[in-house]
């Protein structure tokens, strides 16, 4: 009797025609690993990646490098960030999409386990993930930096009254303390044992601004869900990007100051912007502010660019930042400016060659930023021709809400052991599918913005 082969599943045709408008790299990838546990799914997301060849490319990696030295210098001893360092340069991979939130919330806390799985099936002691700070610290109601997901409630992380947690932004708020009474309180009525201690350690610590605080708190609480210290995150968030984008603009030859300074140049990449912003997926595209946001009392503004100066628009006495090289590096790094995701992209990933990982939105609107510098290029100066060739190959990759569980992060925690709860996690992703974990790419056909690209383009 003949045997019956039965093929294995594949991956919805339509979904893999739609994405491949924008991100086909996304769909090699999803392509690759449909059937394959999700943990392998992570780990070729932080296979390596080819070296920087150009001399653009190799710069903008060489002040990556070392603004992050700086930052693993204030978490790690000397011979583990070499060692850090060394893992990153053979597979420069950051985790971004993170929201300034604790780990309480369910889709950071599960995008960063992904990230976690990779790094532990490359055999990696440490990983990157980007935090964006800028948000407010009550974004809608109850939600945002400024509270803390209980499951069944939200109590208020820092005590801060709700008309200063609309109005502050956490990278800027600040100096804040952990609201250790209301803290104690939810450890009578929930299983808290899992993370309250962690948090409540810190009770007495005054933290600089809240996104200090999380980032330590989340620290904290990852060296206690997995004691072994098998991978450990580095959270780095805008004001790192501040500071590379200060490095880049150290010089007036550096691409980045002749791109945003030379008149003739910022002209051509403005024109790229407009063109993408009015084409077929400009809904991707995030353009709230020109190239940076202005930080005053404590809340991130929107600027604009007007007669050669940075300014607060209709606030005659907001911001105004000359828009000169040494005017926007010293307000950058007197936190008083913070770059927009396209430069933030643009220097922690497109130009050191940087696979970034992040959301349904992301995908898309890093794939336009990279097209976005590919026609603002030069090609007539062979560096940037170089550059433009190794920029063939995007290094984008899809990872936040690919793990999407539906309940609490305090349900998902529970019963799991302490001290080794992300590695018996691992085992448990090692037996689930990424086709399982997405539920088929439903995530994907529910996402409005890739609905309505779908309906344009008659898919």
């Amino acid at each position: 009797m003949t045997a019956v082969f039965t093929p294995p599943p594949a991956p919805p045709v339509d979904i893999l025609a739609l994405l491949s408008l924008l991100c086909p790299e996304v769909v090699r990838d999803i392509e690759q690993n449909w059937n394959a546990p999700v943990s392998d799914y992570a780990r070729h997301l932080w296979r390596p990646v080819a070296r920087p060849a150009s001399g653009p490319a190799i710069a903008a990696r060489s002040i990556l490098r070392d603004v992050l030295h700086q930052r693993l210098g204030l978490i790690m001893q000397p011979e583990e960030i070499g060692k850090a360092l060394d893992e990153f340069e053979h597979r420069p991979v950051i985790q971004s999409g993170l929201h300034c939130l604790l780990l309480m919330d369910r889709i950071t806390f599960d995008a960063l386990l992904l990230a976690w799985l990779g790094a532990v099936e490359n055999g990696l002691s440490a990983f990157f993930g980007f935090v964006g700070t800028t948000m407010t610290m009550e974004t809608v109601g109850r939600e945002g930096p400024g509270w803390l997901d209980v499951g069944d409630d939200k109590v208020n992380l820092f005590g801060m009254g709700r008309h200063k947690l609309c109005r502050k932004s956490a990278c800027a708020a600040g100096p804040v303390t952990l609201n250790a009474r209301a803290l104690e309180a939810v450890g009578n009525e929930t299983d808290a044992s899992r993370w309250l201690g962690t948090l409540l350690a810190s009770q007495d610590k005054v933290f600089a601004t809240a996104a200090d605080a999380l980032t330590e708190l989340n620290e904290d609480l990852v060296a206690d869900w997995d004691s072994s210290g098998m991978a450990r995150p580095v959270f780095i968030d805008d004001r790192l990007a501040a500071s590379a984008v200060a490095r880049h603009l150290d010089h007036d030859g550096s691409l980045l100051s002749r791109l945003l300074l030379e008149p003739a140049r910022r002209q051509r990449l403005d024109h790229a912007l407009q063109e993408a912003a009015s084409g077929p997926f400009g809904r991707f595209l995030p353009n709230a502010t020109a190239y940076f946001w202005g930080i005053r009392e404590q809340r991130v503004r929107k600027l604009i660019l007007e007669n050669g100066h940075l300014i607060e628009p209709d606030r005659p006495h907001g911001l105004c930042i000359p828009f000169e090289r040494l005017h926007l590096k010293q307000a950058l790094l007197d936190g008083v400016l913070l770059p927009d995701l396209f430069l933030a992209f643009l220097i922690l990933a497109i130009l050191p060659r940087v696979r970034i990982v992040g959301g349904l939105r992301q995908i898309g609107y890093v794939a336009l930023f990279h097209s976005i510098l590919l026609a603002a290029l030069d090609e007539t100066a062979p560096e940037e021709r170089d550059l433009a060739a190794e920029l063939q190959v995007r290094e984008n990759a899809w990872g936040m809400r690919v793990i999407d569980e539906k309940i609490s992060v305090r349900e998902q925690l529970a019963g799991l052991p302490e001290g080794a709860l992300f590695p018996d996690l691992l085992r448990q992703y090692r037996l689930q599918t990424f086709a399982e974990t997405t539920d088929d790419l439903k995530l994907v056909r529910e996402n409005a913005r890739w609905r309505k690209i779908g309906r344009a383009s008659g898919l």
